[in-house]
This record gives C-alpha cells, structure tokens and sequence, in this order.
C-alpha cells in the first residue's frame, strides 16, 4: 500500500473539492482540520529550518549538561546530538557571537551555558539562526493573508502558530531544559534502544 504525501496542494484540493458544499459547515471546517492536522503528523509544517534545529537541541542539551566548570567540545556534542560536526560548529561560533552560548578556549575549554545564556529563550536561538519570517509567511502560500483577509486555512492555522511562539518567547531555555528532566522527552536518539522494554 503506497503513502500518501499531504503538501499544500493537496490541502488545497480538499479545501475545493465538492463534496464540501453538500455537508454542514462544521464538518467541512472539521475536515479541514483533521487534513491539517494530518498533514503536520505526516510532513510537519517546517517552519524552523534543520540548522535551526540543531542549534536548539544543542542548547538544550549544553543547559543540561554544562556549566561554567563544565564545558563541551563541538566534537562531543555533534556525537551526543549526532548531527554533523562542521555543521554544528559553525552553528554554535555563530550563537556565541550572538551571546546565545559561552564559549572557552585552551586545553580545559569548550561550550557552555552561563545562567545569562539560560535566561534567553528559544525565540532568540530562532531568530539569531533563522530569522522571524517563516513564522510570517501564510500556509497556503498566499501574500497577503490575516484575520482581515483570511486564506482557507488561516483560522487552523493561526492558533497553532501563536501557541508554538508564545511557547518560544515566554519560557527560557532553563524552563524548557527543565521540562526535559521532568518528562524525561529526549533531544538524541543516541544510545535509544527502540526493543527495550
């Protein structure tokens, strides 16, 4: 049985189909964000790119793991993370230029998080790697999209984003790495042995 692959077309084509406008309004709009929601399981919405990705799972894991009496190597965390080292070191240069992350040099040095880096949230890990504009750009793709000139998917759409960002600017990266311990959610694979029970 082949897999279907839900992208904004097909949200679209949904969206026009016929079949719609022969049922009440409140299952179409149930339709509309049961596609939806099945598209994010599916595809995920990107809306942070993979280097955005990596940057916050390092973050995380360095407020976790480090202190300022205990720091990383790129290497080590690239290992942990396992995401690619040339990659991630570029990514963590760039968050200490922004003061995101510390960093120390000499034969004890490495990265860290201070509690100043601890107090900065998620929002800023976004905006210092991606930017603000994927949050802004509208699902269907449209330019022009808002509460006053609506797509057909904004009203789905529009509390999920505002959920995902109230979460990335209010909580710090210290309330987020907390969460982690107390839930026990992971940010690495390594070491998961999917067979254990």
């Amino acid at each position: 049985m082949g897999s279907t692959t839900y992208d904004k077309n097909h949200i679209q084509n949904l969206v026009e189909h016929p079949i719609f406008n022969s049922h009440p309004r409140w299952l179409f709009q149930w339709k509309i964000k049961a596609s939806f929601l099945l598209y994010l399981a599916l595809n995920r919405i990107d809306m942070l790119s993979n280097a955005c990705k990596y940057g916050i799972r390092a973050i995380l894991y360095l407020t976790i793991q480090t202190d300022q009496t205990k720091k990383l190597s790129g290497k080590k965390i690239a290992e942990e993370l396992e995401t690619p080292q040339p990659f991630l070191a570029k990514l963590l240069q760039q968050l200490t230029k922004d003061k995101l992350v510390s960093s120390t040099k000499g034969p004890n040095g490495g990265f860290f998080l201070d509690k100043k880096n601890k107090e900065n949230s998620v929002w800023d890990v976004v905006k210092s790697i991606d930017g603000t504009t994927k949050f802004d750009q509208c699902f269907m793709g449209l330019s022009k999209c808002g509460d006053e000139n609506p797509c057909p998917v904004h009203f789905i759409v529009a509390p999920f984003k505002q959920n995902i960002l109230k979460d990335f600017r209010d909580k710090t990266i210290l309330q987020f790495a907390d969460e982690i311990k107390r839930s026990g959610t992971v940010i690495s694979l390594k070491d998961f042995d999917v067979l254990k029970e």
